[in-house]
């Protein structure tokens, strides 16, 4: 019984057994990406660099194999570029004239997708790379930590078309051979199971016996001797036993979403405000409930509020907050209605996204305006936190964990960028979240300087190129791309979408990457 138990608490039905082994993506096919180049240079390109510094162009960015060489200022906005400052020949160029070149995205809470969606890797792969992410956590690993590792390494390799994958297991008996982790002693042999398996890190997720201080602890401490990231969602039923500061003080290096935030920050109370009649495996109730969390908590501004704040910050604490996934309950009918889903979200996943008392993620039983008002007002507090918490100096970091709640793969990463800004990040501070703080939170526990993250020389090719500038408008990187009136021709055009991603140096046409999604869900339709 306590097996079944843990199995249903854990969030991602991913984690679950599934009656057979989810397929690896195709191999790459000899027309998906081109290079990587002896020297491929972007020609006259703007560059925002991923640190938070403003654009600056016109700019030559040298790549040789799968490294950025030089970047080179070719001259000045407006004026004829000076082709005594070009760096010489190259293999192949790209004319980057009216683009803006920014680094790969980092989505660190990525579902590589699932039998239960009906979402093949291929798909979600295409849809992650199509919107400029060429790095993912995968947090949890719910097709199995094995098959996780196995496309990583595939990846590394270029053999599929896949962003790079970071992997991470749940906690649980459902994801290694070795029990019930209920014991400091099991909690070390997880780690170290995680480690020798070859995964990156651990998720801490789920009730009861992991959010013991003492067995918790344990996890968290051999953890950090085998150099392994360290997350967590907190779920409600282990918060009363586990907030979040306590767990960042037993070493937690970051959390998801934001449960176990507001419970650290109680002061008139200890738990939760739960109805009677509530009962967590009854998502209307758990979601319902949810949005009425925040305004338990101490209010922005008190002793409370600041305390808890300046503490994650002094641990080096990270805030991946994914602000999408939840948003259809402020707003189910513009979850519901996104214009991509008629294209590109597959009729699989369609279902699953309906109203079930199964499916993870489909609580509309009954969802009210009151609903609907409360999580308006939850986000107005949570955003608050977020906001503070990097201008403190927090780290903050940009995920999505689509494939649930009306959200799709990379179309809604884009929408956790525009979420961030209307927290209160500027549009740098929101590159910056998606790109080398993202960077920088994955290389934390090795110890290691981040490989990408941003554009600077050494640095690997992982690169986005959009015909239109992100700063202003980030709409622009939807697949969809951005809606304007033409004011030469009087008629309503779609502009920007990311034209290409560069992933190791290799050339993917963004364009072509969602043609391919687009047929299958056309294909999948018909069937």
């Amino acid at each position: 019984m306590k097996k079944i138990v843990a199995l249903l608490l854990l969030c991602s039905s991913f984690a679950l057994a599934q009656e057979k082994q989810q397929a690896y993506a195709p191999d790459r096919g000899p027309n998906e990406g081109e290079g990587p180049f002896k020297r491929l240079i972007v020609r006259g390109v703007t560059v925002v660099d991923g640190s938070g510094a403003p654009a600056i162009g016109p700019m030559d960015v040298v790549i040789e194999g799968n490294r950025i060489k030089d970047i080179v200022g070719v001259g000045y906005p407006k004026l004829p570029i000076d082709p005594k400052r070009r760096p010489g020949d190259a293999t192949k160029e790209i004319d980057g004239s009216k683009m803006y070149l920014l680094p790969g995205f980092v989505d660190m809470h990525g579902h590589a997708g699932g039998l239960q969606q009906g979402t093949t890797a291929e798909y979600v792969f295409k849809l992650w790379l199509a919107h400029g992410i060429t790095t993912i956590r995968e947090p949890g690993s719910g097709n199995g930590l094995a098959w996780t590792i196995h496309e990583r390494d595939r990846s590394a390799r270029n053999e599929i078309v896949a962003p790079r994958i970071v992997p991470y297991a749940f906690t649980g008996s459902s994801m290694w051979e070795g029990g019930e982790i209920n014991t400091p002693e099991q909690a070390r042999k997880f780690a170290q199971w995680v480690a020798k398996s070859g995964g990156a890190g651990i998720k801490v997720i789920g009730g009861g016996d992991i959010y013991d201080p003492d067995v918790l602890g344990a996890l968290l401490d051999e953890a950090k001797k085998l150099k392994l990231g360290t997350t967590t969602h907190v779920a409600q039923m282990g918060v009363a036993r586990m907030n979040i500061v306590q767990a960042a003080r037993l070493g937690m290096q970051g959390m998801e979403h934001w449960y176990g935030l507001p419970e650290a920050l109680f002061d008139a109370r200890t738990v939760q405000d739960y109805p009677p009649d509530y009962n967590y495996l009854d998502e209307s109730h758990r979601f319902g409930q949810a949005g009425r969390l925040w305004k338990q908590a101490a209010p922005p501004g008190s002793a409370k509020w600041n305390a808890t704040m300046d503490e994650l910050v002094k641990l080096d604490f990270n805030l991946d907050p994914t602000f999408t996934i939840y948003e259809a309950s402020r707003d189910l009918m513009r979850a519901m209605r996104a214009e991509w889903h008629d294209r590109y979200t597959l009729p699989s996943l369609w279902k699953w996204y309906e109203p079930s008392r199964a499916a993870h993620g489909s609580y509309w039983f009954d969802w009210t305006t009151a609903d609907e008002i409360e999580w308006k007002h939850n986000y107005r507090l949570w955003m608050t936190f977020v906001n503070e918490y990097k201008n403190r100096g927090g780290r903050v970091t940009t995920g999505s964990d689509s494939g649930y709640i009306y959200k799709l793969y990379g179309f809604d990463y884009i929408r956790e960028l525009e979420l961030l800004q209307e927290a209160g990040f500027h549009p740098l501070e929101v590159i910056r979240a998606a790109t080398f703080h993202g960077a920088e939170a994955l290389h934390k526990a090795s110890g290691k300087r981040p490989e990408y993250g941003l554009v600077r020389a050494g640095m690997l090719a992982d690169l986005v190129l959009v015909e239109a500038n992100p700063l202003a408008n980030l709409k622009v990187l939807y697949g969809t791309g951005a809606i304007r009136v033409n004011d030469d021709t009087g008629k309503v055009e779609r502009h920007g979408g990311v034209r290409y991603v560069i992933k190791d140096g290799i050339v993917y046409d963004a364009k072509k990457l969602l043609a391919d999604v687009e047929r299958m869900v056309s294909a999948a339709k018909k069937n």
